[in-house]
């Protein structure tokens, strides 16, 4: 502890201000500074404060589509009426339409540009994955004309097709043409796996689909890009145009069927009882109402009908259409009020699925239409589906989700909780990107990073020990300690990420939830974040807009955060590097001159001078007088009368509330912190005191702003101080912990001595207590 007098503390601080100003520009380099010229200049389409301009424009596409599904060849045939309107300013002599399906084709360039390498030990998986370039799953017929019926001129390059139009197409004007296509489904669990495609069980003989990315779709023509006609490699996903569908969907008889929109014909296509069913689900609000049962649904499992039904839906301002259909589905469904009216929360699976899933999936779904609805806006859609089907992946109104139970019907808990956080991310991205339209082949984190941090609300709004995966900042921390050539910013390409998960889910998730729970505040976040939703919902957003409105709505400057968490790669690292404790100089003379006293015979206490009271026997001062002066004799601890009316002086001088300052024994902790990482965060201190109570202490990253990588300050505390912790509720995502004590804390790594199991190699080691349960 140093002891250290009151005008000597105040001039300590203003010593420390100047050297602050006058650090090297090595420390004072861009982490501050503006993003300005990084975003796009604000026009009449998109606004510096992040809202749509006054002149905000997008295109529309209306559909309709007819299409047929064949059971026994695992094929589709359609064909489309597209409606295209020009809602730009510019005139139009060519549109851009997207022919996903062709990445699965036998000239894709998807395998092409995969790395691929031989080990001693291959599966005949990994061996087909390699030569996939033989298969042929793209579009096999292909006619494309124009309302009357006359051919277009097309040109197909991969994944892209472009019509030339007869005439240009006017602002404002639209032009409408047709599409007849067919292609065979791909096994969605196969080599080639993918987001669509079928499922089969041997058990029963029947095949389970989901069809997504199944029709050619117009691309996006924008404001701000043009064109976006980004070839689709399988990582990046869709960017799409908003617009009203009618589908009709031709399948077996004995299949169901759940899509995108409303379905218009239900009593063409039910059964007298599953409709009767389906009127009591939309006035049930308290459970889901099971319209076709496990019982029913297997019974269909043993026959295969030759009939076929059609299925006809209708939706509105929608970006696309995904459907499934089998007659494997057991189908329940229950309505949730939000927003003013009823939605029906509705979920289809198999008899593999249950009983998990007839006990949770709707009631998930209809959690979910709640959660995000109060963190944005009330969900608009009059449906929204889960299905259960071994992967997971997310269209307007319909979702597919994994999560299935071992044979027996019991699962583990890991497995259990896989499948409510699936379903809440799948049915969450209606709002991002279904609903708030973000470009996903250009910037994946908009919608997955957006929407993986509203899951990790809405997962502990479900239960409150919810095993979150992403969202609390110290589990993005393994990704922060990554070598650096496998990271890249947030702001990277979707097709160009070597860490794809934890780079365009994970960190972006992490980020918005410092920014609310640290930086900004929930209040001041959420207020926000909803406008930022409010403004966007059936719109194009980009980053620059996210980034404009989070600062537009809450006053809070925050380009040092996009720098570091968006642009940047480097780590949160910051630490405690010295601790220096002073108190103010309450003494009186007497005691200073005691103090000092003991201090120096304390200085003076050594083992020569010991030793020489015994071998020196008499020193040259004490034996010859003329070696004596003033000093000899001198006492420098004496107390003067000058010193005890100097003492008195200064007291008296002193104002009220400089001698309460004085008397209150406060204690003055000086820190000195470095920043290891690079990233500049806030800094949260707490501070045990030797009573044991405790406080914490929040200081803004701005603190940074003159020298960003080692920065001091002194706290000003009534208690003493036992410990003081930096970052203790583990909310900035420090990479190292080990330096955020003071005085240092030294944890064992501890190693475990067991026996070797011999389980097989890959075999999992997850317990499943309900097996063992039900087994005993």
């Amino acid at each position: 502890m140093k002891k250290i007098g009151l005008i000597a503390s105040m001039a300590l601080l203003s010593v420390a201000s100047v050297f602050a100003q006058n650090r090297s520009e090595q420390n004072h380099a861009e982490r501050f500074e503006q993003l300005g010229p990084m975003l796009r200049t604000p026009n009449v389409y998109r606004t510096a404060s992040g809202a749509p301009g006054h002149m905000y424009w997008q295109q529309q596409a209306n559909y309709v589509i007819n299409v047929e599904l064949d059971d026994e060849n695992q094929s589709i045939k359609g064909s489309e009426k597209v409606t295209y309107i020009n809602n730009s300013p510019d005139q139009l002599t060519y549109l851009w339409v997207q022919l996903e399906e062709n990445q699965r084709g036998a000239d894709s360039n998807t395998p092409k540009v995969a790395e691929s390498s031989i080990n001693n030990r291959m599966t005949l998986r990994t061996l087909e994955g390699i030569i996939w370039a033989n298969e042929d799953f793209g579009y096999k017929v292909l006619e494309v004309k124009d309302a009357k019926g006359n051919p277009l001129p097309v040109t197909v390059n991969q994944t892209m097709m472009r019509i030339d139009l007869p005439t240009p197409l006017k602002a404002g004007d639209s032009f409408t043409f047709g599409v007849e296509w067919s292609f065979n489904i791909t096994n969605r669990v196969g080599y080639i796996a993918g987001r669509p495609g079928y499922e089969y069980f041997e058990g029963d003989g029947n095949y389970l689909y989901t069809m997504a990315e199944w029709f050619p779709r117009m691309a996006v023509y924008s404001d701000f890009e043009g064109w976006q006609n980004k070839q689709f490699l399988g990582r990046g996903e869709f960017a799409l145009v908003f617009g009203n569908y009618e589908v009709n969907i031709t399948v077996p008889a004995d299949h169901m069927v759940g899509a995108t929109g409303v379905l218009q014909n239900p009593s063409q296509v039910l059964s007298s009882t599953e409709l009767s069913r389906w009127n009591k689900a939309k006035q049930t609000y308290d459970a889901p109402v099971v319209i076709r049962t496990q019982e029913e649904a297997t019974e269909l499992e043993k026959g295969k009908s030759t009939e076929k039904k059609t299925w006809k839906f209708k939706a509105e301002n929608v970006r696309d259409f995904a459907w499934t259909s089998s007659r494997k589905f057991i189908w329940d469904a229950m309505a949730v009020k939000q927003g003013g009216k009823d939605v029906m929360a509705m979920s289809y699976y198999g008899k593999e699925a249950n009983p998990l899933w007839g006990q949770y999936s709707t009631r998930v779904v209809a959690h979910t239409i709640k959660s995000y609805s109060s963190h944005t806006f009330d969900y608009p859609y009059p449906t929204a589906i889960s299905v259960e089907a071994a992967n997971g992946m997310e269209y307007p109104m319909i979702c597919f989700n994994y999560g299935r139970p071992d044979s027996d019907g019991t699962y583990s808990e890991a497995v259990k909780n896989g499948m409510i956080g699936v379903i809440i991310h799948e049915v969450g991205h209606n709002f991002f990107p279904m609903i708030v339209n973000s470009d996903e082949r250009q910037w994946t984190w908009m919608d997955e990073g957006l929407n993986t941090f509203m899951q990790y609300m809405a997962e502990q709004e479900w239960d409150r020990n919810f095993p979150s995966r992403r969202g609390p900042a110290h589990k993005i921390v393994p990704y922060m300690r990554s070598e650096k050539n496998t990271l890249e910013p947030i702001m990277t390409n979707s097709e160009n990420i070597v860490q794809f998960g934890p780079n365009a889910y994970a960190k972006p998730a992490t980020a918005l939830n410092i920014l609310r729970e640290t930086v900004m505040g929930r209040e001041l976040f959420d207020y926000a974040f909803k406008e930022y939703a409010r403004r966007w919902m059936f719109k194009h957003p980009t980053p620059d807009d996210l980034f404009r409105t989070l600062e537009d709505a809450s006053a809070v400057d925050l380009d040092w955060f996009w720098r570091g968490w968006f642009y940047g790669t480097e780590p949160v690292d910051i630490s405690i590097e010295n601790v220096s404790w002073f108190k103010l100089d309450q003494r009186t003379p007497a005691e200073k001159a005691a103090d000092a006293k003991a201090e120096a015979d304390y200085d003076e206490t050594n083992v020569s001078r010991t030793a020489n009271m015994k071998d020196v026997p008499e020193t040259v001062i004490e034996a010859n007088p003329a070696t004596r002066d003033f000093y000899t004799t001198y006492n420098p601890f004496t107390v003067t009368p000058a010193d005890e009316e100097a003492y008195k002086n200064f007291m008296a001088s002193l104002s009220p509330k400089e001698k309460e300052l004085l008397n209150s024994d406060m204690n003055f902790y000086e820190i000195n912190f470095k920043n290891v990482g690079g990233l500049v965060m806030p800094i949260i201190l707490e501070w045990q005191y030797t009573d044991g109570t405790s406080e914490i202490d929040r200081i803004p990253a701005e603190i940074w702003r003159m020298n960003e990588t080692e920065v001091t300050k002194v706290f000003a505390k009534k208690k003493e101080v036992k410990q003081i912790v930096l970052d203790p509720l583990r909310e900035t995502a420090d990479i190292d912990e080990s330096s955020n004590y003071w005085p240092r804390q030294y944890q064992p790594t501890r190693f475990e001595l067991f026996k070797g199991s011999g389980a097989a190699r890959g075999a999992s080691t997850g317990s499943n207590p309900m097996k063992r349960a039900k087994n005993n």
